[in-house]
């Protein structure tokens, strides 16, 4: 039986939620809504991404990666209000006893803290899986806000990667004890 991190985590004023086949529209239409900010940080940030259609596609994937064991997909979501955020996940793609962070916010979302609390979640949920000990968080040099999260939480800067086209990835690494 493969261990699995909590399909729910409340985070102060954001919920942190397993993602559904029913989140298509919603996800579709934050994803729209703000492309220009998500476009120079995340590849799959194209207009494609903002429709219902290419959301329908894409969150059954998802959740069946879920049910394997092999990525956990959250919706962030205002715990008050309920709208949506942005997404943060949990990915087996870096190794044995490891995972990757990966996270967005709408622009009207950042500033707020509530990447820094979210990440903050879902590195203690990582670690509390029993075939995990260590947690990345991946971004582009060039991006300095994601930068300050893993900073404020502790992880440490592991190595700087570049992918031969003039981008340079932080990789920054937190471990358990």
């Amino acid at each position: 039986m493969i261990a699995l991190p909590p399909e729910r985590i409340d985070v102060g004023d954001v919920v942190l939620r397993r993602v559904r086949e029913a989140d298509a529209a919603l996800i579709a239409d934050t994803v729209a809504a703000n492309l220009a900010w998500l476009a120079p940080w995340m590849t799959w940030a194209v207009p494609l991404a903002g429709t219902v259609e290419e959301q329908r596609r894409r969150l059954p994937v998802a959740v069946a990666r879920w049910d394997r064991g092999l990525s956990f997909q959250y919706l962030a979501v205002d715990a008050r209000t309920g709208a949506h955020l942005g997404n943060f996940g949990l990915e087996r793609r870096i190794g044995p006893r490891a995972l990757e962070i990966g996270y967005w916010l709408a622009e009207e979302a950042t500033g707020q803290g509530h990447a820094t609390a979210a990440v903050r979640a879902l590195t203690a949920a990582a670690l509390d899986l029993p075939d995990v000990d260590r947690v990345e968080i991946h971004h582009d040099r060039a991006n300095r806000r994601s930068s300050l999260i893993p900073q404020r939480l502790g992880y440490r800067l592991d190595r700087i990667e570049s992918d031969g086209s003039g981008t340079r990835n932080v990789v920054w690494a937190y471990e358990g004890p």
